[in-house]
Formats: structure tokens, sequence, C-alpha cells
């Protein structure tokens, strides 16, 4: 193993490998990529994190923590009745986080974090304690844009020549993040960045278990025993509500109808992606205004960005990519799995090795999609100026200039030419010498 790469994040942590001859694989918690970043302190100081702290946290919600990564300018956090320095809660998530690689780890394998932009020192400086504190190696750090622009060049083969910017769109679950990158003779600059710290794919589920209510009202104190539970078994039929409710506004991504059960109620409801869009459309707005301001503080234009990419789980959400083609006029690169992009190109930083056969790739999907081309002709893209209203299509590049040819006897075309001038002569020297 030749590196570590783990993105602390908000609702998940994702831990990525690499190996000398470049090839990346992600670990895997419970099966999955994503390890929940939350965090679980008992009574007696027992520490979990993840799947076990959140179902620990049903029962002991005292001790619960679910966004560590929401505390981080906070010197310690009360949980179970004890104060708990937030560098050591950090720790748990990744050594957490970085526990399967332990037996695969060789000494001297470098360890990258990723962060967001916009952390000065002081938080820089929490996430290199935590890390210290975990009996990790000592860190790089790599800002989360950066990553992304590294994926989207390495992994992606999108064309970022030396002096062109691309635009990072980044939903999480609890955050929002928008960054402008420049590629430079020596990797990548972050230009500008900005964002909305309390928004986020926890939002646009809040949104949707709201629309629930008021179309499922139930008996009265249903959903405020629901929502506002005093039990184990209450916070435990909440957990599942919005996790359904995530689920089904994933599901809607693809499709146009999902499904859920209601908890307490006994109600099997239907959720449509026109309702979904109804009700995320301010929050996404957000989004894209904050991108808008982004790009403008990096001194550019949309028309003059090499690309936007779509990060983070809640991205996929269809209505987000539209709502940047609408007012960009950019077709932004939207992937099948976001949440694995940070970690996996905070490891693409440094000149790929030599692949060998098969490819490097992680193995995690990534179909790549464009915003659809609006019905109405538009502005081209490189057009200065053009208005946001009517959003610009790419234009098709020009075909590549013929390859050079070889001597004139590889030519198929003037072979065949001459062997049919020699048999006509040939056939005209037999017809006279028969005369």
């Amino acid at each position: 193993m030749r590196a570590l790469a783990i993105d602390f994040g908000t609702a998940t942590t994702v831990a990525m490998l690499r190996w000398a001859d470049g090839r990346t694989r992600p670990l895997l918690f419970d099966g999955s990529p994503l390890l929940p970043s939350a965090v679980h302190v008992a009574a007696d100081g027992a520490t979990l994190v993840g799947r076990e702290a959140e179902r620990a946290g049903q029962r002991e919600p005292a001790g619960f923590e679910p966004h560590p990564k929401r505390r981080i300018d906070e010197p310690t956090v009360l949980l179970a009745g004890q104060r708990l320095a937030v560098p050591t809660m950090v720790a748990a998530v990744l050594a957490r986080g970085a526990a399967p690689a332990a037996p695969r780890r060789p000494p001297g394998a470098e360890l990258r974090l990723t962060h967001p932009a916009g952390w000065g020192p002081r938080r820089r400086a929490v996430l290199v304690d935590a890390a210290d504190r975990a009996g990790l190696p000592a860190a790089r750090l790599v800002a989360e844009p950066v990553a992304a622009a590294a994926y989207y060049t390495a992994v992606l083969g999108g064309a970022l020549p030396a002096g062109r910017a691309l635009a990072v769109y980044d939903l999480g679950a609890a955050s929002f993040d928008a960054a402008v990158v420049r590629r430079t003779a020596a990797g990548f600059e972050v230009l500008a960045a900005d964002g909305l710290a309390t928004l986020g794919g926890l939002d646009l589920d809040h949104a949707l278990v709201e629309h629930l209510r008021r179309a499922y009202p139930g008996t009265a104190g249903q959903w405020d025993r629901l929502l506002h539970p005093a039990d184990d078994t209450g916070r435990r039929l909440r957990a599942q509500l919005y996790e359904d409710v995530r689920a089904a506004r994933q599901t809607l991504s693809g499709a146009p109808v999902a499904e859920l059960h209601l908890p307490l109620l006994d109600e099997r409801a239907q959720l449509t992606r026109d309702e979904l869009e109804q009700l995320v459309r301010p929050h996404l707005a957000q989004t894209v205004e904050c991108l808008a301001r982004a790009i403008d503080a990096a001194g550019l234009t949309p028309a003059r960005l090499a690309g936007v990419f779509l990060v983070g789980g809640a991205s996929r959400t269809p209505l987000a990519a539209q709502l940047i083609y609408d007012g960009l006029a950019v077709a932004p690169t939207i992937l099948d799995q976001p949440e694995t992009v940070l970690a996996e190109g905070a490891l693409y930083l440094d000149p790929p090795p030599r692949r060998r056969p098969g490819g490097t790739h992680s193995g995690i999907p990534r179909v790549v999609a464009t915003a659809p081309a609006p019905p109405h002709p538009a502005a081209p893209l490189s057009q200065p100026g053009a208005p946001l209203s009517q959003p610009a299509v790419p234009q098709p590049r020009a075909a590549p200039p013929a390859a050079a040819t070889g001597p004139w006897y590889a030519e198929p075309v003037i072979l065949a030419t001459l062997l049919v001038f020699i048999l006509v002569v040939a056939a005209a020297a037999v017809l006279v010498s028969i005369v």
C-alpha cells in the first residue's frame, strides 16, 4: 500500500487505499464504502463510531453526536455527562476509518486527509491533532475541491489544461461548498470558495418529512410522537422514517415515483419526482446562487470555465444539475456515486504510475452524465456575455486533422488504380497481337 486517504465528512466518512502500481480500492464498513461519522460515548467512557454509534444513540441519546464535523469550532462537547475534547471525538472517527487498512499499511505509507477549502489554520490543526491522537502517520492535508479536480482529470480524463479552471459543486448531507480550482504547472490552486454550512441533503429530507406530515396527517399526536420521541422505540421509529425518506429521495433521482412506510401511522405513502422538485427547489436555488458567487469571486464567468463538477451524495438530485444548466449555461458533470470522489481524488495528486493491464480504478461505478440540452436554440458557451436565461449548449468539437499518410504504395486506393491500369494495358496489347 502506498497511501491512505480519508475524507472526513459531516455525515459520512470515506477511506481509500492506493497501491504503488496505481490501483485504488475503497475500505468497506459493513459492506459499504460509507462510514457514518456518528460518535457515541457511553457512561463508562466506551466509544462507538458509525452504525454502532447510531444504534447506541437510539438507546442513549445523551451520549450521541451524529455530526462531529459540525463541532469543529468547539473545544469540547458534552456527551453522556462528560466533556470530550473535539480532537478526541474526531480521532475516533479517523481511527475507525483507517482500521480496515491497518493489516496492509506498511511503515512509511502516506496519509492524506481532505478538508473544506474554507478551513483556516485552527480548524486544520484540529484535524492534524485528531490524526495524531488516532495513532495515524503524519497527514498531508488536501483541500476538498483540489481532490475533486484531481479526480476529474486523473480518473474521468476531463480536459483541464494549465491555466483553465473547474468549478466544484459539493452538496453533502449536512453542508454545501462551492469552489473554483485552477490547473497550474505545479498542480491545482483554489481561486475562490463559498459555502452554506447548514444546507445539505438532511434539509431536503426534512422538507419531504414535512410534506408527508401534511399529506398524511394521521390521528392526533401521532406525528408528535414520531418526530419528538420520548423513548427508545420512538427514537428508532424516527431514525427509520428519515432513513426511508432519504432512500426515497435517492430513488427519485432515477424513477418518477417512490413508496415508503410511515411508522405509527401504518400508512403506505407515495412520493413523486414532481413533488420532490417543488419542495427542494428553493434549497437548490440557494446552492446555485452560492456557486455563481464563487465563480464571480474567482474573476471568471461561467463561459470561461472548463466545466462544473458535481460531488457529494445529495448532488445526484437531478434538479441540481438542471438548475445549474439553466442558471449558468454550463452542462455539469454528474457521477453515479459522488460520495467517494474526494477520498479517491486525494490519492491522484501525484503523477500517475505506469498502469498495469486492467486499469487502476477503484471499482466504484462512475456513470457520467450531463444535464439535458434545452429545447430551444441557445448561444454557444464560448460567446462572452451570453444571457443566463438562455442556457448554452456545448458546441461539437471539430474533427481532428487527418493523420499523416505513409509511402504512396501503402495507400490501398492508389494500388487498386494502378492494378486496373496495368490490366487494361495488358488486355489492349493482347487484342493488338490478335489483330
